[in-house]
C-alpha cells in the first residue's frame, strides 16, 4: 500500500504556517490544497473541538463571501489531528498566493463578534459545539505570532 503525501511530512521539523499540501487535477482543472498549521504538531496541545468547529464556521462564511475567492473556494475544515484546517481553492496556486486572504480570514475570525453563523439545529449537526472566546483566542494567536512573520520555513514543508 502506497504512502499519503502527508504522512511523509516529518511533523516533528514542521512549523505553523500556510503549507502546498497537494495538487490534484480534475478534469482540466488543478485543485490546490492547503494545509493552514496553526499548532506546533505534538509540541502543544491541539485545539479543542469546540473552538475549532467554530472557526471552521467563521472561516467557511468568509471565505464563501470573499469577493474574490468566494468562487474558488472549494473547502475549508478542520485537520483530524486538530492542529490546523484545510482549505482547498481552485487553481494552481502556491502558499505565497493565499497569504493575503488567509491574513484577512484570520483578521475576520479574529475580530468577530456576534451570532456565530449556522449554529441553529436546523443548520449544524453539533450546533451546541461551539465556543466563540477560545476560536477568537486561537485565531488571535495565529494572526499575531505567525501571520505576521511568514518566512519559507512556515510556508515550505520541511525536507
Amino acid at each position: 500500500m502506497e504512502k499519503i503525501a502527508s504522512f511523509t511530512v516529518d511533523h516533528n521539523k514542521l512549523k505553523r504556517g500556510i503549507y502546498v499540501s497537494r495538487k490534484d487535477k480534475v478534469g482540466a482543472e488543478t485543485l490546490t490544497s492547503f494545509d493552514i498549521r496553526t499548532k506546533l504538531p505534538n509540541m502543544e496541545p491541539a485545539m479543542d473541538i469546540p473552538a475549532m468547529h467554530t472557526m471552521e464556521h467563521l472561516g467557511a462564511t468568509f471565505l464563501r463571501n470573499h469577493k474574490e475567492w468566494a468562487d474558488r473556494t472549494i473547502y475549508f475544515g478542520p485537520m483530524g489531528c486538530r492542529t490546523g484546517f484545510y482549505l482547498i481553492f481552485q487553481g494552481d496556486l502556491d502558499s505565497k498566493d493565499i497569504i493575503k486572504v488567509t491574513q484577512e480570514m484570520f483578521d475576520f475570525m479574529a475580530d468577530f463578534s456576534g451570532e456565530i453563523p449556522g449554529t441553529n439545529k436546523i443548520e449544524c449537526g453539533n450546533y451546541m459545539s461551539h465556543d466563540l472566546p477560545m476560536a477568537l483566542w486561537e485565531a488571535k494567536r495565529f494572526k499575531n505570532e505567525v501571520l505576521g512573520s511568514l518566512t519559507d520555513e512556515n510556508l515550505t514543508y520541511p525536507e
